[in-house]
């Protein structure tokens, strides 16, 4: 039996993937996280074989949290849940950082069971339609994007910066210091060649790392 723990921030869509697993005779939903704090006290009492986990939640995202797990629980595998645009990028950055699969949310029942068994057999399991991208994109040698030059540490801040999300903010949820949290964002800059956070959102969003909704709630925060 496989034990699976869902984390995803709303409650409909964890209930949708319940219910989609629970159909499954060789699968057990052992628990459910609506955030990343959750999830990580939750892998420790579980210890769950494979976690569907969404990478865009408040509070610790689905990069810290597998970041996290990586380290802590290396037999726990991860499989990437996200409704954001298939990207070569993305996909990319989140196996690099050790998740075993990338699956969308509106994945089929017979998809995301297929993955929840690759990943669990060891094997890393993308969708269909972003394993073509990522093939047609080696083919034309167009993978390297400016955001290829981050660290997994400057990606991950970047990502809650285009959020909206200031310095304090950020170095709460990663326990990291301002000075720490403002040399990340320095250091993007000068890798990126770019002055300000405007800047690094709109490079963002041209590049598919972001969808433009996150770009309008910033400048409605502002």
């Amino acid at each position: 039996m496989i034990s699976v723990l869902i984390v995803d921030d709303h409650a409909l869509v964890r209930m949708g993937i319940r219910r989609l697993l629970e159909d499954q005779s060789d699968m057990n939903v052992v628990a459910e996280a609506e955030d990343g704090e959750t999830a990580l006290l939750l892998v420790k009492k579980h210890n769950p074989n494979v976690i569907l986990l969404d990478m865009k939640m408040p509070g610790i995202d689905g990069w810290e949290v597998t970041r996290r797990l990586t380290k802590s629980h290396p037999k726990t595998k991860v499989i990437a849940v996200t409704a954001m645009r298939f990207e070569s990028t993305l996909p990319s950055r989140i196996l690099q950082l050790g998740a075993m699969g990338y699956i969308a949310k509106e994945s089929c029942a017979e998809e995301m069971a297929a993955a929840v068994r690759k990943v669990h057999q060891g094997q890393r399991y993308l969708s269909a339609e972003i394993a073509q991208q990522l093939a047609i994109d080696s083919l034309q040698e167009q993978t390297d994007t400016p955001f290829d030059l981050l660290s997994e540490r400057e990606m991950q801040v970047m990502l809650m910066i285009t959020r909206g999300m200031t310095v304090a903010e950020i170095s709460e949820r990663l326990f990291l210091s301002s000075k720490t949290v403002n040399g990340y964002r320095y250091r993007m800059f000068e890798k990126l060649h770019i002055r300000n956070d405007v800047e690094l959102t709109y490079l963002a969003m041209k590049f598919g790392l972001i969808e433009q909704p996150d770009l309008v709630a910033q400048t409605a925060d502002e």
